[in-house]
């Protein structure tokens, strides 16, 4: 029977990883199936790791219909046996349930991977009706860590270094930092993965370091 999987983690868990894994394993046995992204962090209608593996995809839009897609698809005779969807947080619930149909009507195996809640440590859209409709959630083993060693469980985003709770839900950036913009430029994007203690304190590696540089107050004032 065909299943819709969603497999989770925090940015640095190695989910892009594992999609592009998952997918080689599959071609491997003669399946045949179709890679979708959304705002992957190489650009448009890429599958990328930070491992440097690299794949192309297809650009999953708002206004994509999986449904359409995969009908049309297979009516002009193409084969799939499986569908890989990375940055499936970035789906809009309808696609969601497109998926969830495609699974039960076509009997294609659906692959789904994402994180689950966004820098403000709200559920993705996308992300929430992958829980409610996934025939499993799987919870990547590969645990990403916080400066302090603890496991990460939360998503931060900075601006200039400074870590910020507000804003736009869907800005790309990547986990390897950025140091302030010139003068009169966009700020400098960046995301960091902290436990969930230091989240609700914002105090990301950057600011702790600063922190225990500081000098020590004198005794007397």
């Amino acid at each position: 029977m065909a299943e819709l999987i969603f497999f989770t983690g925090t940015m640095d868990a190695g989910k892009s990883t594992l999609a592009l894994q998952t997918n080689h394993n599959h071609a491997a046995r003669g399946r045949t199936g179709r890679i979708f992204t959304s705002h992957d962090r190489a650009g448009d209608a890429v599958l990328s790791s930070r491992l440097g593996l690299v794949h192309e995809a297809i650009e999953v839009t708002p206004d994509l219909d999986f449904w359409r897609h995969t009908v049309d698809a297979l009516t002009h005779g193409a084969r799939i046996d499986y569908f890989i969807c990375d940055e499936a947080q970035f789906y809009t619930p309808e696609q969601i349930e497109q998926l969830a149909k495609i699974v039960d009507e076509l009997q294609l195996d659906v692959f789904c991977f994402g994180i689950l809640t966004d820098f403000r440590t709200r559920l993705f859209p996308g992300s929430a009706r992958l829980v409610e409709l996934a025939d499993r959630t799987e919870v990547l083993q590969v645990e990403a860590l916080c400066w302090c060693g603890k496991r990460a469980t939360h998503n931060a985003r900075t601006e200039d270094g400074v870590m910020v709770t507000e804003g736009e839900v869907i800005v790309v950036g990547d986990v390897e930092g950025a140091g302030p913009a010139p003068v009169g430029e966009p700020a400098e994007v960046a995301y960091e993965v902290l436990c969930r203690q230091h989240h609700r304190r914002t105090l990301t590696a950057a600011r702790a370091q600063a922190v225990s540089l500081a000098p020590e107050p004198l005794p007397f004032g």
